[in-house]
């Protein structure tokens, strides 16, 4: 029987890009941030379905997702200590949501807060309610009932919390699914030894004193690819 021999590979036809033949450009699918807000490649930053909270600090928006503190989720600031600059950094949004009508709430302040300091800060101290659920009037009560009633509630427009040390990951995941609900920002504040644990929160920052006037926040944890410069921050 004689034996069978196969053509040589340049006669033979080319292949076809499949859904189209001969000289029509194979189809790529569509970048998947057409097909849903909540996806996005590696090397982008994660798009918000809702409008972001303009922080203030062009340099910090352009490396936030949404291009500002997101809406329906926590926001984690780690200090190294109280009164780094944290209110500083974060009262030009906290005002604008009080310039929109609506209220902002603080969970258990580490001190007193001074109501001509803040309001020099451009905050409306009408608008403002401070709770301090550090005072358990009922042994056992739940220091983190409140804050997270005030986030499912969806009635606050910010929220800006000194949370307890070493807070289990279970307590943290609550108070992110409560977040859901709530139609603006959720900032909570944690020690810096947190940045040793994982978080629930989307997104996470370091602030450090940088000298007079300057806060350099590391952006640790974001919709997107890593950022390993601080940024430097002025906050006059």
């Amino acid at each position: 029987m004689p034996p069978v021999t196969s053509p040589p590979l340049a006669a033979m036809p080319p292949l076809q890009a499949r859904g189209g033949g001969a000289g029509v450009p194979a189809r790529h699918p569509p970048p998947p941030e057409t097909l849903h807000p909540a996806l996005w490649l590696g090397h982008q930053l994660g798009r918000q379905p809702d409008q972001a909270v303009p922080s203030g600090f062009a340099a910090l928006d352009a490396e936030l997702p949404g291009g500002g503190w997101p809406r329906r989720v926590l926001s984690e600031l780690l200090l190294p200590h109280p009164g780094v600059g944290e209110i500083r950094l974060l009262s030009r949004s906290l005002a604008a949501v009080q310039q929109a009508g609506r209220l902002v709430m603080l969970f258990d302040p580490p001190q007193e807060l001074c109501a001509w300091a803040l309001s020099q800060m451009g905050l409306d101290i009408a608008q403002l309610l401070i709770i301090n659920t550090r005072c358990k009037v009922v042994a056992g009560s739940d220091s983190l009932w409140a804050l997270e009633q005030a986030l499912k509630s969806g009635h606050v427009g910010a929220v800006l919390a000194w949370l307890p040390p070493r807070l289990r990951a279970e307590r943290l995941r609550r108070l992110q699914l409560a977040a859901h609900a709530h139609d603006g920002p959720a900032f909570v504040i944690r020690e810096m030894a947190a940045q040793q644990r994982p978080t629930s929160a989307p997104l996470r920052l370091a602030l450090r004193p940088g000298g007079a006037d300057v806060l350099n926040v590391r952006v640790l944890k974001r919709r997107g690819p890593p950022l390993e410069m601080a940024l430097p921050l002025q906050l006059r």
